[in-house]
């Protein structure tokens, strides 16, 4: 009986399609063999499968001036166009499809580097109570403002922190399991990594996925976490607000459908349902529409070819929806415009 591939990464992204110029959202999965694309997540058959062996890839590509955080994989001689929401997930996902090419062609099986297997956690640890404790506001981890390379983190703590934290309470018997013990929070969603050192250990480009370091910054996921500090299109600021169910809002340019025009809207985010409302900045409790988020896409984009120049900057970013129904905005600066694609991407896939 043959293995059945890993799953080695999955997620939206845009995909170009292989005729015509035309860009639609895909539920996308790397396998250790190959790439299959669904039209959506649900879908239990792809509507096409791009074999590794032989292929290559190139990131950044610049094919496509109004699209930001484009790759290409090449694969039999055909070119496929991938575009990511920004440009740490686009790196995440050329890096796995490197190393998944460089594994077959060195006739390897893909492995991301983990802890040892030697260590188990006792069975009696329950990691959703163990984490109920940690946000404890009196005896769990506290929570700092942590500066590093021009950044404040505000709402996190270090991966040493963690560690003696699991110590002091007794949770574990040395720091040894107690790294294990963080490294299972990590995977399961219960700690998430925050700046350049701890996110490139989760992604595996470390010998463990949490490192117990004070240079490694963590977070807890309904913390109301956010990191502010010096950024350009390629350096994406985090400001997520978790607490409550409105995530983010502010006033966004909004192209209309039909006569393409560009009008101010008041935009408010919310995680329960995941829709983005839009309203008059003037006034008025009633939304002018709404965008459903769940299941969507949302990328940067540079240019639009129907946009006067004068209308609007190259500040912009486009929602697809999981009906493909196409939505543009633009936001006041980069900063800000990066801030809006990490809020509702969140929503997107957390949101109901």
């Amino acid at each position: 009986m043959e293995r059945e591939p890993t799953r080695i990464r999955e997620g939206y992204l845009v995909k170009k399609g292989s005729m015509f110029n035309t860009w639609k959202p895909m539920w996308v999965v790397l396998l250790e063999d190959g790439i299959e694309f669904y039209k959506r997540k649900a879908d239990n058959s792809p509507k096409g499968m791009i074999p590794l062996k032989g292929s290559s890839i190139s990131s950044p590509c610049q094919d496509f001036g109004r699209r930001m955080f484009v790759f290409k994989l090449t694969a039999a001689k055909q070119d496929h166009f991938f575009q990511a929401a920004y440009l740490e997930e686009r790196d995440a996902w050329v890096r796995d499809i490197k190393k998944a090419i460089h594994c077959i062609d060195g006739g390897q099986r893909f492995a991301r580097k983990s802890t040892r297997k030697s260590i188990r956690l006792p069975e009696t640890i329950n990691l959703s109570a163990l984490y109920i404790s940690m946000k404890d506001p009196e005896k769990g981890i506290k929570e700092l403002k942590l500066e590093k390379d021009k950044r404040v983190y505000n709402h996190c703590f270090t991966g040493t922190c963690v560690i003696d934290w699991l110590v002091s309470s007794n949770s574990i018997r040395n720091r040894k399991e107690g790294h294990l013990l963080a490294s299972s929070l990590l995977s399961e969603g219960y700690l998430q990594p925050a700046g350049d050192t701890s996110k490139a250990a989760a992604e595996g480009l470390s010998d463990t996925p949490f490192l117990d370091l004070s240079d490694a910054f963590y977070y807890f996921p309904d913390s109301g976490f956010f990191c502010e500090g010096y950024s350009s299109d390629d350096d994406v600021v985090l400001k997520e607000e978790f607490r409550g169910t409105i995530v983010k809002q502010g006033c966004l340019l909004k192209q209309g459908h039909r006569r393409k025009n560009w009008k101010v809207r008041k935009f408010v985010l919310r995680d329960d349902p995941a829709y983005l409302h839009y309203y008059d900045p003037a006034g008025g409790e009633e939304p002018l529409g709404a965008i459903h988020l769940r299941g969507c896409v949302v990328t940067a984009v540079e240019d639009m070819p129907d946009t006067k120049k004068y209308d609007v900057d190259n500040i912009l970013f486009e929602i697809i929806t999981a009906n493909e129904i196409h939505y543009y905005l633009q936001a006041a600066s980069s900063t800000e415009r990066s801030e809006w694609i990490k809020a509702i991407q969140t929503v997107a896939r957390t949101g109901k």
